[in-house]
């Protein structure tokens, strides 16, 4: 790879993320550091040249949301008025993803807000990982690039060569998700029909599919309060199921999410580092974390040659 003109940036929200990424690509991350002034206003430091260069920065729009976000933003106009050739926001995580669509009268669609601001930016081109809803690909004018996490879930579970397994969704939308793991583990699939009364707060009402006496794997994009996710579990063990394992690509954890996991009957949940979790803050026995880095190193690596992205999950 000549990477003569590859450039690696970062801001804070996931520097051990990108630092992974610059191994596997044998580069070394771009000297740049973010500064805040006294009344919170954030501008950054660029200590390098970047004229010319193929840019990546790596940011995801975790929480705080809105502090990385504006670092992201920030990042892009100093890199382009640097002169660089082309800007790629690498977005492991894309925050404000769940707000793609009005679901009552007078509701923002953020995720579309944040796509243009992206794009008013200087970001010329986007790699995401397992966005909320595919359609926010529509949201921006300029190309993106779709990962999908399943297929490193998917490698993991084979490993274990476990049995009797059947992949559950945790609720209706989650379907495609489900169903593209369990073509993986060549399994079947089961659906939790569930309702949100409220915000982050779900009620199981049905349970379609066989999953008495078999392995549960729930799968999902994001692990948030861990509400779904834990209610789901206990509604599958009454049901019948053996045991049941948990997984997701972007673990938000906020609230009492740990506490419900620690105390859940799930055996085990799965989760990537497209959010930087520490284990000595958020302190769950349950949690495996699986690295989301060379994939995207890979990824980075075709874009910056003009190769297939598509042809990574042949």
């Amino acid at each position: 790879m000549s990477n003569k003109k590859l450039k690696l940036f970062s801001a804070n929200a996931n520097p051990k993320l990108a630092q992974e990424i610059a191994e596997y690509l044998g580069l070394s991350v771009g000297a740049a550091k973010v500064i805040r002034f006294s009344d919170g206003e954030i501008t950054m430091e660029i200590d390098e040249s970047v004229r010319g260069a193929d840019v990546f920065i790596i940011q995801p729009t975790c929480a705080p949301v809105n502090e990385h976000l504006m670092e992201l933003l920030i990042m892009i106009d100093a890199i382009r008025r640097a002169s660089a050739r082309r800007i790629t926001a690498v977005i492991p995580y894309y925050g404000y993803a769940r707000q793609e669509r009005k679901s009552r009268a007078r509701d923002p669609i953020s995720a579309k807000l944040v796509a243009n601001l992206l794009t008013a930016a200087g970001a010329r081109r986007v790699l995401a990982m397992d966005l909320h809803a595919s359609a926010i690909q529509g949201f921006f004018d300029i190309p993106v690039d779709h990962l999908p996490g399943v297929p490193i879930l998917a490698d993991y579970y084979k490993k274990k060569n476990m049995e009797n397994v059947v992949v559950v969704s945790p609720d209706l939308g989650g379907v495609t998700r489900a169903r593209d793991l369990a073509n993986r583990l060549e399994t079947g699939i089961a659906i939790i029909d569930k309702r949100r009364p409220q915000p982050n707060v779900a009620e199981v009402m049905n349970i379609i599919g066989d999953i008495e006496g078999k392995t549960v794997i729930m799968a999902d994009d994001i692990i948030d309060t861990a509400g779904t996710i834990t209610l789901g579990a206990k509604a599958l063990m009454e049901r019948g199921a053996k045991e049941v394992h948990a997984c997701c690509t972007h673990a938000v954890l906020s609230g009492p999410a740990i506490e419900r996991l620690e105390q859940s009957v799930i055996k085990e949940v799965l989760i990537t580092n497209t959010i930087p979790y520490d284990p000595k803050e958020k302190v769950c026995t349950k949690i495996k974390v699986l690295s989301v880095a060379p994939l995207l190193g890979e990824a980075i690596m075709r874009i910056h040659e003009d190769l297939s992205v598509s042809r990574l999950f042949d």
